[in-house]
């Protein structure tokens, strides 16, 4: 078999045949220059200090097709609403294969300017919009992110210029599936939020099918002065698939930027989440919850970069680790010298639920300014015993009190979400995923 990198290389000669002319774009460029990055690239290994806890072998010996190279199957609306997050107001955009589907997106009407929906079309129709963002908020870090680049072709484009707000979230769903071929979905994402703007998206992988898929993305997010951008996604792909997926956020002056990364399936899963916080008075908010049973293994690398004085970031990550399952978790925050009265925090807790489970976690601080106020930490353990017996002795049953104790350690992740519909169906996912009783609240249930 043919190694990753020069598969990956070779294929390229057949996707370009199906750009259909598309080869005169702006992006064809990109492509090429990342097609010469990767061929200078090898991909991570454990000997690189950042993937020293991941593994990717197993991700290499098997070669996946990029999706334009393939024929993606075909969904109706039905099939793909069991995949859906509902009972609240959004406009939907399906991906499969990380390829736009306008047949099974549903974009309502949008304030003037305000353009939401495929990368590809963007770039053919109105170019101008993002060619002063793409590919320029993220570099390229490694292989990984030189093949998305090398491959990029379509995936979610929301461009909101100033003063404009969108009243309803923006519901992504890439749906990914392998077929005849084991298939590379790439989806390249680029959202803009213009000064005084405001958006929520939902970012919503699933997985369809038996065979395995290699999901591999970068989402490029720029926030301008007193915008706001809620990015919110939940991975619940098939347990034999592979994710990848860089975050690249470049903030201003007085913006907000909230990330939610809930992740429930996939054999290996690698997150890395940055933010560059170029300005004063940026607000910076992670929240993280990654669940893994049977042989999973999620790796969550995050970095918050405070360049400029005045500016708070807050970081919570937690992790429900079960069976053979193993958890990595790398956050790393760095103060500028220039980056005075910062406030930076940043936890980890982890919850073993098997004695064969595992978590490396190394939280990190590089400070160079002294008046700062910046704290980190992790804690590692197993379901508070005595807990669970003061509340088995209240009649619960044990496994009913265990669920309690999962929720009661999940909840102050799932509270920050705004959506209050999303909130209590990702509550539902946790306990099905963890095999476990699901607790309600009482106010659900009313």
């Amino acid at each position: 078999m043919v190694n990753s990198k020069e598969f990956y290389i070779e294929n390229f000669k057949t996707f370009v045949e199906k750009l259909n002319g598309q080869s005169k774009l702006f992006l064809h460029e990109i492509r090429k220059d990342a097609l010469k990055q990767l061929a200078e690239m090898d991909f991570p290994t454990n000997r690189n200090e950042e993937w020293k806890y991941t593994n990717v072998s197993p991700i290499l010996k098997q070669n996946f097709v990029p999706a334009v190279n393939t024929s993606a199957p075909d969904f109706s609306k039905e099939e793909i609403n069991k995949f859906l997050f509902n009972d609240f107001d959004y406009h939907l955009l399906v991906f499969v294969n990380g390829i736009f589907s306008e047949e099974l997106s549903e974009i309502g009407a949008l304030p003037k300017g305000v353009v939401v929906g495929s990368l590809n079309k963007t770039a053919k129709d109105n170019p101008q919009l993002i060619t002063a963002y793409f590919n320029k908020i993220s570099k390229t870090d490694n292989a990984f992110n030189a093949l998305n680049t090398l491959y990029a072709f379509d995936g979610l484009a929301a461009i909101v210029p100033d003063g404009k707000v969108l009243e309803k979230p923006i519901q992504v769903l890439y749906l990914n599936t392998s077929r005849d071929d084991l298939v590379l979905s790439q989806p390249r994402n680029l959202i803009v939020a213009g000064k005084n703007s405001q958006l929520s998206i939902i970012a919503n992988y699933r997985g369809y099918g038996e065979k395995k898929y290699f999901t591999n993305i970068i989402t490029e997010v720029f926030v301008d002065e007193r915008a706001i951008v809620d990015l919110c996604k939940i991975q619940n792909e098939s347990d034999k698939s592979y994710h990848i997926e860089k975050v690249q956020a470049h903030q201003k002056e007085k913006s907000v930027f909230n990330h939610y990364n809930i992740t429930f399936g996939g054999a290996i899963v690698r997150n890395d989440i940055n933010s560059r916080l170029d300005d004063q008075n940026i607000e910076t908010h992670y929240y993280g919850l990654y669940l893994a049973g049977g042989k999973q293994h999620v790796d969550n690398h995050t970095f918050i970069d405070h360049a400029k004085p005045n500016c708070m970031s807050n970081e919570l990550y937690k992790g429900i680790l079960d069976d053979n399952s193993r958890g990595v978790f790398n956050g790393k925050i760095i103060v500028h010298q220039d980056a005075q009265k910062t406030n930076a925090y940043q936890q980890n807790k982890t919850i073993l639920l098997s004695k064969t489970a595992a978590i490396d976690t190394k939280p990190q601080l590089e400070i160079f300014a002294d008046d700062v106020k910046c704290s980190h930490g992790a804690t590692v353990g197993h379901l508070d015993e005595t807990s669970e017996f003061y509340i088995s002795s209240r009649g619960v049953p044990q496994e009913l009190a265990k669920s309690m104790l999962i929720r009661a350690f999940a909840n102050d992740v799932i509270e920050t979400i705004k959506i209050e519909p999303l909130k209590e169906q990702i509550n539902h996912m946790i306990f099905e995923h963890l095999h476990r009783v699901e607790i309600v609240n009482s106010e659900e249930s009313r």
